[in-house]
């Protein structure tokens, strides 16, 4: 097998940018075509962790102290807590129906992640992964990141790599983009390679060689994960590290996401995708989890909400503007959602019977509204959508065969879009037309 950073992979990644091509020109020449019938391209997945309340959100309920308001699109209503993805709902397609597996955080997040229950005897990659192996990478910049990485809670951020299928699929995890001193280190050209110095083909040649020479020794004596490898093919590409950096960003356009983590998280995911990442999580709430087991309602009036509604819409906006909303899908959920019935201290429990999430873009059909609860919201009444589903309709909208099973190093077959009762997921077909 061929390292990851063979020197010809690594010049082509990093010759272009010190030839003068600009990152449009760049990634013009560099874009693969779709597979037949796809209609998305990358994913990102705007992850609220810890779990919204889907009765306070997108399924309101009259157990719910906070108002439904109307959208633009007749018939649809969601939380007043949401005022600005209401008058943007022809955007988005909700399903009021999931039902999963899992009562507690660690293993919920790893089965709407994965679409398995968590077994002792062998980890399971994450949808990213999957997706990121199934169509490989479209440019230079990671296929697979995650941002921001965790601080703590560490066991969270293995769900979302690769597992057996290898390093290569593994998750680019990357700091707080909103922290001041924000930088992603492996994205700095040696401090001996001055623009001078490559002026010449025949000395920039020599440099990629030395260079390469040093750090294939060190990635065989250190065994350094195929992540760090892909660092290394992008550290000559001037054009890829503009995809990391905020700065190009204009001061208004930054404060519509919101300068805080959550914000500058989607920011940098919409610019990532841009430049060809196949697959970005946004994962911002870390310190703001949506956990409200006490004062449910104050956490998401004052905390969540406000931040969910204005980020969100700032990113579909700002997709939609620049041509990327029709092939970039984007998922907005938790790992499940919260108990219609108050606790003693004002807040709401973990409840995977039935949740809500939102959808948007990657050629989905959107204004639309798809499953419903009862009257409280407890259980499904209407159109179960399980993970396996809502994967199958992921991969079926990336041109990636929905019923493909691996084989895992233990020899057991593993489905990539499992659904309940371990059975093959179906893509919805109202979201697919």
């Amino acid at each position: 097998m061929q390292h990851p950073i063979s020197r010809r992979n690594f010049i082509s990644a990093g010759s272009l940018g010190f030839l003068g091509l600009s990152l449009k020109e760049y990634l013009a020449a560099a874009e693969a075509k779709m597979p037949n019938g796809a209609t998305a391209n990358s994913v990102i997945l705007f992850w609220l962790e810890g779990g919204p309340s889907h009765i306070d959100t997108w399924d309101p309920k009259s157990n719910s102290n906070f108002k439904p308001i109307s959208t633009n699109v007749p018939g649809i209503q969601i939380s007043e807590l949401l005022p600005k993805m209401a008058k943007q709902m022809d955007k988005y397609a909700l399903v009021r129906s999931m039902h999963t597996r899992g009562n507690d955080h660690p293993q919920a997040t790893h089965y709407v992640i994965t679409g398995h229950e968590i077994n002792p005897a062998m980890q399971f990659p994450s949808v990213g992964s999957m997706i990121t192996k199934e169509l490989g990478p479209r440019n230079a910049v990671p296929a697979h990141v995650l941002v921001p990485k965790w601080d703590r809670g560490r066991q969270y951020e293995d769900y979302f790599r690769s597992s057996f299928l290898g390093g290569d699929y593994d998750p680019m995890c990357i700091p707080d983009p909103s922290k001041p001193d924000f930088e992603v280190t492996d994205l700095s050209l040696p401090k001996s390679v001055s623009q001078a110095s490559v002026d010449s083909r025949s000395a920039f040649l020599k440099i990629v060689d030395r260079r390469y020479r040093q750090m294939n020794e060190t990635a065989e004596h250190a065994n350094l994960d195929a992540f760090t490898a892909q660092a290394y093919k992008m550290l000559l590409t001037p054009t890829v590290r503009e995809a990391f950096d905020l700065g190009k960003e204009s001061e208004k356009v930054k404060e519509r996401y919101g300068k805080d983590s959550i914000g500058q998280s989607a920011l940098l995911a919409r610019r990532l995708v841009e430049a060809g990442s196949r697959f970005v999580t946004a994962a911002g709430y870390h310190g703001t989890s949506w956990d409200t087991h006490s004062d449910n309602d104050k956490g998401h009036k004052d905390r969540l909400c406000p931040t969910l509604d204005r980020t969100l819409t700032a990113l579909i906006e700002d997709l939609d503007q620049r041509g990327l909303l029709k092939t970039t899908l984007v998922i907005a959920m938790g790992e499940f959602g919260r108990t219609p019935a108050i606790n003693p201290n004002l807040g709401r429990d973990h409840w995977p019977n039935c949740w809500s999430l939102a959808l948007s873009g990657g050629g989905i059909k959107m204004g639309q509204v798809l499953g419903s609860s009862d009257e409280k919201g407890y259980n499904v009444t209407s159109r179960v959508v399980s993970m396996g589903d809502l994967y199958a309709t992921v991969y079926k909208a990336m041109g990636i065969d929905y019923t493909k099973e691996i084989m895992s190093p233990i020899g057991r077959p593993i489905k990539i879009a499992n659904s309940l009762e371990d059975k093959t997921g179906e893509p919805i077909k109202e979201l697919l037309g």
